[in-house]
């Protein structure tokens, strides 16, 4: 199985799938426990959330699981956290976001199967990824990166409480222009029932710290959904096309916001 899907569309507009995928190559999955094999903290059904809102936006999506390498990671397994002082995961987990074993005893990778790893999965996913921010900058004279993530509402181990629906992230405003994290905050404040944070628990993840550079037309935006807006939080994970229904309207009215900004050309570099 080929390690990313790409869609290439006609938009200024990418939609960054890195945990969609849910592959586990074999001589990784037996080396799993029931738990890991699970693949629990997928981000569910992503692809079917967002698929259709806008027309022709580009999409990368990560077929493998986040459980073979974390394509939202910085490759340098010795790299600092994303976000100091909190309980995160690194580019090769070997735990649940409930700091479960995901490992049978003693089958845990080491440095060197972790760099073959990165080598095979997370190099092409972001080669790709560069590959269409350029090809859509060249094209428009502008990209706008629109990283989708979703996350179970409830984790004590990464954050307490319940998690708002919408979290935006823009790592403090650095990865994108003012107008590119206005135009999302502007729908999401607005959806009755539906909480949001900006720069809250979730800041954004290396692909928007990354790619994110303003001043040369590239805008990057994370967006992690709370699952409970579109998705039983249990297993089997099951997709409810009654409570997605509800919130496709608020997600098609920010995507289409993005485009607009990048057709108007104020964000051309």
């Amino acid at each position: 199985m080929k390690p990313v899907i790409v869609e290439e569309g006609s938009s200024p507009l990418i939609l960054g799938m890195p945990h969609v995928g849910q592959h586990l190559p074999d001589d990784i999955k037996e080396r799993l426990n029931l738990l890991g094999q699970r693949v629990d903290d997928t981000d569910w059904w992503i692809d079917d959330l967002y698929k259709g809102l806008v027309t022709s936006p580009t999409v990368v999506k990560a077929t493998f699981s986040r459980y073979v390498i974390d394509a939202n990671r910085d490759p340098d397994p010795n790299s600092e956290s994303l976000y100091p002082g909190q309980n995160t995961r690194g580019v090769c987990s070997l735990t649940t976001f409930d700091n479960e074993p995901i490992y049978l005893d003693g089958c845990e990778p080491d440095g060197a199967e972790i760099l073959v790893r990165l080598t095979n999965f997370h190099t092409p996913y972001h080669a790709a990824m560069a590959k269409q921010i350029e090809r859509v900058k060249a094209k428009h004279g502008v990209a706008i990166l629109y990283d989708c993530h979703s996350i179970r509402s409830n984790i004590p181990y990464l954050f307490d409480g319940e998690l708002p629906v919408f979290n935006i992230g823009t790592n403090e405003g650095a990865t994108c222009d003012a107008l590119v994290e206005a135009a999302v905050v502007n729908v999401c404040k607005d959806v009755p029932g539906f909480s949001y944070a900006l720069n809250g628990r979730f800041k954004g993840g290396w692909t928007t710290r990354h790619y994110g550079d303003p001043s040369n037309g590239v805008h990057v935006i994370q967006m992690e959904l709370g699952q409970r807006a579109y998705m039983d939080e249990v297993p089997p994970w099951g997709y409810r096309p009654d409570l997605a229904v509800k919130i496709r309207p608020y997600l098609k009215a920010l995507l289409l916001n993005l485009e607009t900004l990048a057709f108007d050309g104020r964000l051309k570099s």
